[in-house]
């Protein structure tokens, strides 16, 4: 109040009671302030600790060096494995252009022409001996291909009993030689019946023994039906 003081003793008191107020005031805040000190020393240490990290000769750290190499490794090895892929698909693509090219080329290329076979070698004619066995058997060959019948045994038999296998052999004396055209040769054959029953591809010669027996065995198989059925003069 105005004009009124408390005595100084309740001034002491009451400037004491403040003091005390404040001084309770920062002890509790002290207080609070060392409780809570703890929990925040630690986070940084805790930080600190996270953030800090070994280092290595070369300054970086040794986790992220190692982290480096194995990042390396792994970068080689995708490349490589890319390398290998890419390597693939250029020798699948290769593979494949080329499967097409020849595609092309056997499509676009002719046809080949068929090789010539060789032709069949000729067959070699067979020798004949020259004499009365040989005369007969190349008889017998061209009979057969003129579809004249006749056989060995036939042809020997009429032939030894004509000329006795001379192929030079003439009749002079029958009604033959009387009217100027006598028999002659291995079968005794004139000249008209050779000119009508000549078998191609034989000599032109009446005497020729092979063109002789033919020309006989054809006028005979005309005649008798086959040399074989003569047992007498014909």
């Amino acid at each position: 109040m105005p004009g009124f003081s408390l005595p100084r003793t309740a001034r002491i008191t009451r400037t004491h009671k403040v003091s005390a107020a404040l001084v309770a005031t920062a002890s509790c805040a002290a207080a609070l302030a060392l409780t809570a000190a703890p929990s925040n020393a630690a986070t940084p240490a805790a930080h600190a600790s996270a953030a800090v990290k070994p280092v290595g000769a070369n300054g970086l750290p040794v986790v992220a060096k190692a982290q480096t190499n194995e990042d390396k490794k792994q970068e080689s090895v995708s490349v490589a494995d890319g390398l290998k892929v890419t390597a693939v698909a250029e020798q699948g693509h290769v593979a494949q252009q080329a499967a097409n090219r020849s595609m092309e080329r056997k499509e676009i290329a002719p046809p080949k022409e068929a090789a010539p076979k060789p032709a069949a070698p000729k067959p070699t004619a067979p020798r004949y001996a020259n004499n009365l066995d040989g005369w007969i058997r190349q008889a017998l060959d061209i009979m057969k291909s003129q579809g004249i019948p006749g056989s060995y045994e036939g042809l020997h038999r009429n032939i030894m009993r004509e000329s006795s296998g001379n192929p030079n052999a003439v009749n002079d004396w029958d009604i033959n030689a009387r009217n100027g055209i006598p028999s002659k040769g291995l079968l005794q054959v004139i000249q008209p019946t050779f000119d009508t029953y000549h078998v191609a591809g034989t000599a032109d010669s009446l005497t020729d023994p092979v063109a002789n027996i033919t020309a006989a065995a054809n006028y005979a198989a005309h005649r008798y039906g086959s040399i074989d059925n003569v047992n007498s003069a014909y």
